[in-house]
Order: C-alpha cells, then structure tokens, then sequence
C-alpha cells in the first residue's frame, strides 16, 4: 500500500454499507458489506416507523438508532483498519443535501426531509468515526465520480476497468461496490498528483 495510506469508498444505504478499500495507486485492497445499525432497531425511522409514533417517541427512536450507527460506524472502520495492510487515510462518503432542517423532530415533519434523514444520518455516523480516528473525510457526488475516477486515475474506459477488476476478483462485485470504489479512486489519484 501506499505510504499515504489507504482510502475507503462508502456506498451507503438504510442501516447498511458497502466499504471498499483501495491503496494510494488505486488498487483494490478490501471490500465489504457491513451493517451501521443494531439488528432490533429499525434502519429507515425518520421515514418510516417515526412516522407511526407521536413526536416525541420519533424522535427517541431517531436518538436511539443514531447513537446504535455511531457505534457500529465505529466498530466497522476499526476493522477494515485492523484487517487491510498498512494505514487508512481517508473516508469518502456521498454529499449529504445542505438544506434538511437542524432538529430530529423537524426532519420527521419534513416530507422531504424525511426521505434523506436517515441516510445523512449513517453518512455522519462514518464521517465522526473516521475524523475520531484522525482520518481525512472526503464528500463526493455520486452524480460526477465515475467520471472524476476515470480522470483521477487516468484510466480512459472506468466500465472496462471494473470488468477486468469483476473476473479478477470475483463476485460479489455490485453497482455499490462500484461506486464505492470509485469514490476512493478519486480521492486517491488526488493525492497522487
């Protein structure tokens, strides 16, 4: 692995991940699935089960899953880095949307809101645990980082890449997968320059 360390793509979803892993140059080093929530609590509650409670028992069970993706954003990222070869430096995490409102009770009130809170509540979990680590945390958009990925490694056909990348490595070896290293990709080939 590089000397700079590692960077860890993140493609997120409701209470789970995929994490993939790559080295200074780019190269694939970790990948996996992990799960950023306890089995018992639900995954979507901003969106789904606070919408069945009164306010204020919503907003508890917001309190009690986000403290439950803290700790298992913790726990995930200790392991990738107790298990990959040498150092992580960085996250990359998908932007989260600058307009949600600041409270809990807010964003369940919020139809629109709503419908993002739980994953921009995952996506900070990951982001306080890699800062707690001294990791660097990078946002991308998940709109423009394939291509950013192809220009930052220089790499002219990203789709060719990831085939050569699938028969090489096996399953499993998704869309997420892809996006998550893609987003690693970027911000390693930044380093790089």
């Amino acid at each position: 692995m590089s000397g700079d360390g590692g960077i860890i793509g993140v493609s997120d979803h409701g209470g789970w991940a995929v994490l993939v892993t790559v080295a200074g140059d780019g190269m694939l080093i970790d990948r996996r699935r992990v799960e950023l929530v306890d089995t018992d609590l639900p995954k979507i509650p901003h969106h789904s089960e606070g919408q069945r409670l009164p306010l204020d028992k919503a907003v508890a069970l917001v309190e009690r899953v986000r403290a439950s993706a803290e700790r298992h954003a913790k726990l995930v990222l200790d392991d990738v880095a107790m298990t990959v070869p040498g150092p992580v430096a960085g996250v990359a995490l998908r932007e989260c949307p600058n307009w949600l409102p600041p409270t809990i009770a807010e964003r369940i009130k919020d139809y629109r809101a709503q419908n993002v809170a739980d994953w921009v509540m995952y996506r900070e979990a990951l982001a306080g645990a890699a800062e707690a680590r001294g990791w660097a945390v990078h946002w991308y958009d998940a709109k423009k980082v394939f291509d950013a990925a192809s220009e930052a490694l220089r790499i002219e056909n990203l789709d060719a890449h990831f085939l050569q990348l699938r028969k090489s490595i096996g399953p499993p070896w998704s869309k997420d997968h892809q996006l998550a290293m893609a987003a690693a990709m970027v911000v390693a080939g930044t380093r790089q320059r």
